[in-house]
């Protein structure tokens, strides 16, 4: 979680409010998200460059990213592009979804859309945290 803390108070905070950016310090330092992975209920993808952490991509309840973050080195090397290559082709033929759906934060948007996803409604904001509702067809 730290690699998805650094990069988000970096890239992303500067587009939310001090409420946004709290919620979204628990939510990554939450014990209960720890559990959801154990439980099952979340999935961890990472791309690693020897013994570095690269990105990380996080999928909840088979079919929702919840965290796809890049370290700031290794952005537009296509790290964040082949986690979710990897992770389209994961929950297609083994988890048998065939859509994924991501809340994606203003900072990411534009790349979501050169990935082929749909916004379901405009921008909105829960808590603080800014996003559009996106959906991609697998």
């Amino acid at each position: 979680m730290k690699l998805a803390w650094d990069t988000f108070a970096k890239f992303n905070a500067p587009d939310y409010s001090r409420e946004g950016i709290e919620n979204f310090d628990r939510f990554v330092h939450d014990d209960m998200l720890r559990k959801m992975f154990v439980a099952g209920h979340y999935q961890l993808f990472v791309a690693t460059d020897g013994p570095r952490y690269a990105g990380m991509l996080s999928l909840r309840e088979k079919k929702h990213i919840s965290l796809l973050f890049v370290d700031e080195f290794y952005h537009r090397h296509g790290v964040a592009s082949a986690l979710l290559t990897y992770v389209c082709r994961y929950a297609l033929y083994e988890e048998g979804v065939d859509c994924l759906t991501v809340n994606a934060a203003p900072y990411a948007t534009g790349f979501y859309h050169k990935k082929g996803f749909k916004d379901i409604q405009g921008e909105t904001e829960q808590d603080g945290i800014r996003f559009t509702p996106m959906m991609l067809e697998l």
